[in-house]
Parts: C-alpha cells; structure tokens; sequence
C-alpha cells in the first residue's frame, strides 16, 4: 500500500515497534484490527480499508464502492474470516522464515 500511495496522503504507524505512538483507543483493540482515521472518525476493519483504498488514486473506485452497505457488509464478513485465519498465516510463515 506505500508503494501505491505515491501522494504520501496516508501515515501508517506502527504500534507494535512504536510505543510512543499516540493511541486513540486501547492499544489491544488498535493492534487486533486493521484502524484508520477518515475525516476526524475512526475506522476499524473493512470500513478502514475502504478509507485507506479511498485516498489511493487506482483504489480509489473499490473505496468508494465499498460505502455501499451490502458491499461493505460483505467486505467486513470477509475480513473477519481472514483473523480467523491470521494466527495460523503468521504462524506458517514464522516457521518457513525459521527453516531459511
């Protein structure tokens, strides 16, 4: 998404590596979903990455199609299965990193 972001219009923190980042919210709940900030609300999952694909110029249609209740409805459904499967995804790639 950096490489993308070619206007520099979105400041990712990390709050993993960063303890000194300003935090909105418990810092748990900011690491267990994906948050964005749009417009002085914030955002949390599918709704924070239709913000993120927003502010990315050929993004920018999926965001903005995302504002539509069904599609974002679907987007979020589908995100909650991918945290379902994060730890395992992490887990698989820590321990093919290990074997390298």
């Amino acid at each position: 998404m950096r490489r993308l972001d070619r206007r520099g219009t979105i400041q990712f923190i990390d709050l993993v590596h960063d303890q000194t980042a300003n935090c909105p919210t418990d810092r748990a709940a900011l690491l267990a979903r994906f948050h964005a900030s749009e417009n002085g609300q914030l955002l949390s999952g599918a709704a924070a990455f239709a913000a993120m694909w927003r502010a990315i110029p050929v993004l920018r249609p999926l965001g903005i199609a995302a504002r539509a209740p069904l599609i974002l409805w679907a987007l979020e459904r589908l995100y909650r299965g991918f945290l379902r499967l994060r730890p395992r995804l992490q887990r698989l790639v820590a321990s093919r990193d290990r074997r390298s």
